[in-house]
């Protein structure tokens, strides 16, 4: 098993945001993770990332535990992700923004003789080569959410975790963020989706985990989460 969450729990002062919450991930799988607003999503990737402790469970990444390692070293063993929001190194170029992860971040850091060979098949891949030169300041929203992928894919992980990286796209940038993602899996890269635009994650998902209230409320294929009484309840509330 590549990701094990064990009954993890997250409290905010007497706010319980996740409690026990268990899934697993395998090697190569494409999981979607969707839950209403305030269901718990951001909190438990922030968990499994290490940008938040958790207040019980465990989290085991390739057998070993994790559940106390800070955000770099969790990187360094095979875990990184995109954020919603890019936030990339506004005085670099695009070719630039993928230096640090690919120096420093990377579960196996590059020589620097390397690195521009390397940043520029990343952006072949996710079809930024041709803007390589170009300041990132000067990127529209669809190649924002490119390079912020990039930056992630830069950082070498065996899992990726894609944070809404298709909200507020057109129909057709989502099929391009989509045709990405499933060019990055095909390479070996697992992955776990956050997202909103259901038919994004339906297409994209083998397995579905649905959250509401900070608990795991339904798991399993695409047909069967559509068919969920609980699901239903928790998005339509009826």
């Amino acid at each position: 098993m590549l990701l094990d969450v064990q009954n993890v729990t997250k409290r905010f002062g007497g706010f319980s945001a996740l409690t026990n919450v268990s899934f697993q991930v395998r090697q190569g799988e494409r999981v979607g993770l969707i839950g209403p607003n305030g269901s718990g999503k951001t909190t438990l990737i922030n968990c499994i990332s290490g940008v938040l402790r958790t207040d019980g469970g465990r989290i085991l990444f390739q057998g070993r535990e994790i559940t106390r390692l800070p955000t770099y070293q969790r990187i360094r063993r095979g875990i990184a992700r995109s954020f919603q929001i890019p936030k990339p190194f506004t005085s670099m170029t695009v070719l630039d923004n993928l230096w640090i992860p690919l120096a420093y971040a990377a579960s196996a850091p590059s020589h620097r003789a390397d690195i521009v060979a390397e940043a520029m098949e990343i952006l072949r891949l996710l079809g930024l080569e041709a803007k390589a030169s170009v300041s990132a300041t000067a990127l529209t929203v669809v190649e924002l959410r490119k390079l912020e992928l990039a930056r992630a894919v830069a950082a070498k992980p065996t899992l990726l975790i894609s944070d809404e990286a298709m909200a507020g796209l057109s129909s057709a940038e989502v099929d391009e963020i989509l045709a990405i993602l499933a060019r990055l899996n095909e390479r070996g890269i697992t992955i776990i989706m956050i997202e909103h635009i259901m038919r994004a994650v339906m297409r994209f998902s083998e397995r579905i985990v649905v959250l509401d209230a900070g608990q795991t409320i339904a798991e399993g294929p695409p047909d069967e989460i559509l068919r969920n009484a609980a699901v239903e309840k928790a998005y339509l509330g009826v």
